[in-house]
């Protein structure tokens, strides 16, 4: 039986909505705890995933919203103690925002529980599936489908 591709999107939009759905319960748990708006929370992910310090216009930029936006959001993440802001030593006009220590642990605990709730779903599978779903992942993590990228990749039927 060949799977045509819009059967194979609709499985694999119901199994990462249901992935999703267990992974987020308790990683959100912890956002709302710290009582953070959903551009605050992504603020702080952009900033967990940045090699070093960033000025607030790009922390907008990445965002999509203005720099006054952007600017509210780190406030209020310096004031809970999640990032701090500090001048650009080479343009006193720029601030240059990074995770603070607590802001690093938040973001680590953030991704604990996801992979805490990827392990309970692996863990529930039988082996035979997991041989499966490992074996079929395999080629396309070794492929080049996931990686961004400008070229165009030629759509394949399944």
């Amino acid at each position: 039986m060949t799977t045509s591709s819009d059967d194979l999107y609709g499985c694999l939009e119901i199994f990462l909505q249901r992935l999703f759905s267990l992974a987020e319960a308790d990683a959100l748990d912890m956002l709302i705890e710290l009582d953070l708006s959903f551009t605050q929370a992504r603020t702080m992910f952009t900033l967990a995933h940045a090699s070093e310090p960033m000025p607030i216009n790009e922390i907008a930029q990445r965002l999509g919203v203005s720099v006054a936006a952007a600017g509210r959001n780190v406030d209020q993440l310096v004031k809970l103690d999640i990032a701090t802001r500090l001048e650009n030593p080479d343009d006193r006009r720029v601030k240059l925002v990074s995770l603070s220590t607590r802001g690093l642990e938040i973001a680590d605990q953030h991704i604990e529980q996801k992979r805490r709730a990827l392990r309970v779903f692996v863990d529930r599978l039988p082996t035979a599936d997991c041989q499966h779903l490992a074996d079929a992942l395999q080629p396309i993590l070794a492929g080049d489908y996931l990686h961004t990228s400008t070229k165009e990749h030629h759509h394949v039927n399944c």
